[in-house]
């Protein structure tokens, strides 16, 4: 729960510091770097030092009067899925500047659904706090959500409804099929599958090696109809995420033009 918001953008007692701060003392509305002064006691020292140390980035006073659009990189070594996330978030920045925003990325959690013990859901609801957190915590305007994997659309997409700030949903988009002796392979309908035929002992240790190697074999998600398509057509089905966005694959110039138009 949050208190009242102060003029320079703290809140009361039972509030979070750094809550966004919407008008100035004029009732102006406050946009950009302006947004959720950090609390030095005197406003104008705080807008001054903002702007001090985002000049140390090279932004000038044009650049620190646009609106500011935050995006969410969800982008990990350690998720396979989300491989092609620095292409995604380059286009997203253009798309910003484009349309005369200013593009600021920071990074969030990432839950790579097949390397988290004990199960990827069980930090699903973390991403979602860490993301509002950030969201209202950090000066913007509006925010751009990169995700993918099976958690993290949902999270993504908590954290954005209690935000409350306006929000947009771009997923990683799924991978190429691969194949394996004229066989289509999917991710993962053929992973439990072709596993049992081993177990079975119809495929030997050289064969399931090779199918290894030909069921992930680009970034992007799971191709087929699991947890990502499905989280990525609902996105796309309520209007969070740019219509028409949600099944192109990772690794097109369609996923790339997405996240630029989105």
């Amino acid at each position: 729960m949050t208190g009242p918001t102060s003029a320079n953008g703290t809140t009361g007692a039972h509030g979070t510091t750094g809550a966004t701060e919407t008008s100035g003392a004029d009732g102006a509305r406050v946009q950009g770097v302006d947004r959720g002064l950090t609390s030095y006691g005197d406003p104008g020292f705080s807008r001054f030092l903002r702007r001090a140390f985002l000049a140390s980035a090279g932004f000038d006073a044009d650049d620190l009067d646009r609106p500011v659009v935050g995006i969410a990189d969800t982008g990990s070594d350690y998720t396979t899925c989300h491989r092609e996330m620095p292409g995604l978030v380059e286009s997203v920045k253009r798309g910003v500047l484009e349309a005369g925003g200013l593009p600021l990325v920071f990074p969030t959690m990432s839950l790579p659904e097949i390397l988290l013990s004990p199960t990827s859901m069980m930090f699903r609801n973390l991403l979602a706090m860490e993301t509002e957190e950030l969201v209202k915590a950090q000066p913007m305007d509006a925010v751009v959500l990169l995700g993918g994997c099976d958690k993290t659309v949902p999270a993504q997409l908590m954290a954005a409804v209690s935000a409350d700030v306006p929000a947009v949903e771009v997923v990683a988009g799924p991978m190429l099929t691969g194949s394996w002796r004229g066989q289509r392979l999917g991710a993962c309908t053929d992973c439990r599958g072709m596993w049992a035929r081993h177990r079975a002992g119809e495929l030997d240790e050289a064969e399931i090696a090779d199918v290894r190697s030909a069921l992930a074999t680009t970034g992007g998600t799971c191709m087929v109809m699991g947890t990502a398509s499905t989280m990525a057509c609902v996105a796309e089905a309520l209007g969070l995420s740019p219509a028409g966005t949600a099944t192109a694959p990772a690794a097109s110039g369609d996923r790339l033009r997405a996240g630029t138009t989105a």
